[in-house]
């Protein structure tokens, strides 16, 4: 069957997506957060639904080449003290995506990641030395890691944009490149594969949905590995800086469309 009959989109809207694609392996590699652009680019070729049905196996494709490519960097304290939060978070998502539109779920994505960035940036600014990663053991860093991390699945189930979030966490509990990149990439491959059966359950991927990504996913791999290339060339500055700014990038996107 012809995908792009299937779907009723061109050729450059095919083009589109696999530039999206790409950029997906980019930022699970080098800069997270910065496939809220992708997430953008999906939502707007395809119906915004359906659209985050597609993305979600893509996206895993890509977590899969970051844990190869970062296993060794993760922090698993974080990661296990997180993920009760974020099941939570999954859970009120996916009752969120059963009565909410699309306008709805726009603009309340939109301003948490733009909120969560903003107090990142504050706390950043005003704190005199920064976080630990051990923090997190801590009773605030137990508050903060489940307070993102009920964020982090919310925003990961009704948009796939899961990914800002758990970077302005990540920068605030003071992770240095790799090991934020480590302990993301196994972050987002457990909790997207987990989503899986909550989306089928809701109807964003099935059969149609899955012929896509077939013809998409293989754009994910050169992203990956430009992303791989990319990152020991970023200064940990440059590389902070970067993923606020894909994070505000995303947020004001989501409102303003």
């Amino acid at each position: 069957m012809n995908t792009m009959t299937l779907w009723h989109i061109t050729g450059w809207e095919f083009a589109v997506l696999a530039l999206a694609a790409l950029l997906v392996g980019f930022s699970k590699t080098a800069v997270s957060g910065a496939n809220t652009v992708s997430l953008a680019i999906f939502a707007a070729v395809l119906p915004a639904r359906a659209s985050t049905g597609v993305l979600l196996p893509i996206l895993i494709a890509g977590d899969v080449l970051a844990v190869l490519t970062y296993r060794r960097h993760a922090h698993w304290p974080t990661l296990w003290r997180l993920f009760p939060a974020v099941a939570a978070g999954v859970v009120v998502g996916t009752l969120f995506l059963m009565w909410a539109d699309d306008a709805a779920v726009r603009t309340s994505i939109g301003v948490i990641l733009l909120f969560m960035t903003g107090v990142t940036v504050w706390r950043r600014r005003t704190a005199e030395a920064a976080d630990d990663p051990g923090a997190v053991v801590t009773r605030a860093g137990r508050l903060k890691a489940r307070s993102y991390g009920v964020l982090g699945g919310f925003t990961t189930m009704v948009a796939n944009a899961g990914g800002p979030v758990m970077s302005m966490y990540l920068l605030s509990a003071g992770f240095r490149k790799l090991g934020f990149l480590g302990t993301s990439a196994f972050f987002f491959l457990i909790v997207n594969v987990s989503k899986v059966p909550f989306s089928v359950g809701l109807g964003l991927i099935d059969g149609s949905s899955l012929l896509l990504d077939a013809a998409l996913v293989a754009f994910v791999v050169p992203g990956a590995l430009l992303g791989r290339w990319a990152v020991h060339r970023i200064n940990q500055l440059l590389f902070e800086r970067l993923v606020i700014a894909a994070t505000v990038v995303g947020g004001v996107q989501l409102l303003v469309r």
